[in-house]
């Protein structure tokens, strides 16, 4: 899979993609990431990105020429398997479905917001989609990008050494289901400062592990994230059940341009 990226900070990418999964994933050829300079598209000596808004406010816009002349030169053809995101505060927010999806196409190119946003003709007539990693406001939608293609490339195939890695993972559907958060985990030693590791993990049952696993994932979602939680009464890790929380009506959207 090839992730585009469109910056006017290119340099920001030198750490983030140099370590870990992503950096194994690119040495093997699984994933190919390529960081393209916004500036590269302007006409002028100073390489001028931005504008100051109609109607007057706050800070600068980023102008749309460049960026559509970017996208036409990086993509002549717009063919299937193609999207273009804006990384935007006024997105819809990424969760794991999203991320999921994204890990169906063939190419994606990311757009970083900066300054007070993007012109809005950018969002309209040329990305696929916008989309925010929260609700809250960072400088600039470089960190979101980072966000966006790790969490869609583990999902790919041979990125992650385990294949079943990623299905019990949290908010996946797979795995202990109903997009749950991940079960805890512990490690040796079994016994640290009094503070004991469950006994049914140490006993070698794997059938019984599994269902220990998927009710204290239940307890944990319903303690730290019951906006997640399935409608329906949830046994808890010590075999109760727990009441349930309801849904939330639907996620609200946050300021300002992902940077």
């Amino acid at each position: 899979m090839i992730f585009h990226v469109l910056t006017i900070f290119p340099e920001f990418f030198e750490g983030p993609f140099a370590h870990g999964v992503l950096k194994r994933a690119t040495d093997a050829g699984l994933i190919d990431i390529r960081i393209h300079n916004l500036r590269n598209w302007t006409s002028d000596r100073h390489q001028i990105v931005d504008d100051r808004p109609f109607g007057g406010g706050e800070g600068m816009v980023l102008k749309p020429e460049p960026i559509f002349l970017a996208v036409e030169s990086i993509w002549p053809e717009r063919s299937s398997g193609k999207r273009v995101i804006l990384l935007s505060a006024q997105g819809c927010l990424f969760q794991q479905a999203v991320a999921n999806r994204l890990a169906g196409e063939t190419e994606l190119l990311l757009i970083c917001g900066r300054y007070e946003g993007v012109d809005e003709r950018v969002a309209e007539h040329l990305a696929d989609e916008e989309v925010s990693i929260g609700n809250y406001v960072l400088s600039g939608g470089e960190l979101a990008a980072a966000v966006v293609i790790d969490a869609v490339a583990r999902l790919l195939p041979g990125v992650l050494g385990n294949e079943s890695s990623a299905a019990f993972e949290s908010f996946q559907d797979t795995g202990h289901g109903d997009g749950l958060l991940d079960c805890p985990h512990w490690t040796r030693p079994a016994d640290f400062r009094g503070w004991r590791v469950p006994d049914i993990l140490l006993n070698g049952n794997h059938q019984e592990i599994r269902r220990f696993r998927k009710r204290a994932a239940l307890e944990k979602t319903a303690r730290l994230r019951p906006d997640l939680t399935p409608s329906e009464p949830r046994p808890s890790a010590s075999g109760h059940l727990a009441p349930s929380e309801p849904r939330p009506s639907g996620s609200g959207q946050h300021g300002k341009i992902e940077g």
